[in-house]
């Protein structure tokens, strides 16, 4: 007789749906082209459900959604999870009020990772949707987007974002030629700041081409 599970799975089913929905509706803006991104939310204080690396969020069933220990580690699975949950999981264990982690590789995300990288951070200042990130009251607030270097070396990553997180809050950020994570208490609040970061980005864009001082 096989050892049960550590986890709820009846809360696994509620949590694969919400993710299946949101993240279909994400690929069909064009934000996880081919294979990229990955998506998961906290199952409990000891697990979250993650996305099953490679495959297409377009057409996820629940079978494509896995579940990791916060360690990163497989639990009950033999599929392989994304490489880059750790940088999930390193979000969960450190702020006990985040249940959803979101990466996407939208157009505009990608190109302001690239142009910002330089600086290293996109500056956001004055936009009556800064008050979408959960704490922000005012348009008045000025947030820096970080902007890391890209790697296939995810405990450095993950230790370069838990550095900057020691300084500043943050409610995501970008990847050098890769894309934007962004996270929130729940599933619409995790939405919420993504979209919020598409917009204002795309703006940021926009001015740039417009030849308006940065």
């Amino acid at each position: 007789m096989s050892a049960p599970l550590p986890y709820d799975t009846q809360q696994l089913r509620h949590t694969a749906g919400e993710i299946i929905t949101n993240v279909r509706e994400l690929s069909h803006a064009g934000w996880t082209p081919a294979t990229s991104s990955n998506f998961s939310r906290r199952l409990d204080p000891r697990h979250a459900a993650i996305t099953v690396s490679g495959r297409d969020k377009g057409r996820l069933t629940e079978d494509d959604i896995m579940v990791v220990d916060l360690d990163g580690r497989a639990v009950g699975s033999d599929h392989r999870p994304s490489a880059e949950t750790l940088l999930h999981t390193q979000l969960y264990r450190r702020f006990p009020d985040i249940g959803c982690v979101l990466h996407t590789h939208s157009q505009v995300q990608t190109i302001a990772s690239r142009l910002y990288a330089g600086v290293g951070r996109v500056h956001l200042e004055g936009y009556e949707l800064l008050k979408a990130f959960a704490g922000n009251t005012t348009h008045e607030a000025a947030i820096d987007v970080p902007v890391f270097a890209n790697t296939q070396d995810m405990p450095t990553l993950a230790a370069q974002v838990d550095a900057l997180l020691d300084r500043q809050r943050l409610w995501g950020y970008l990847i050098d030629g890769h894309g934007l994570y962004a996270w929130g208490a729940d599933m619409a609040e995790a939405r919420r700041h993504l979209e919020a970061f598409e917009f204002l980005l795309g703006c940021e864009l926009e001015l740039r081409k417009l030849g308006c001082p940065q």
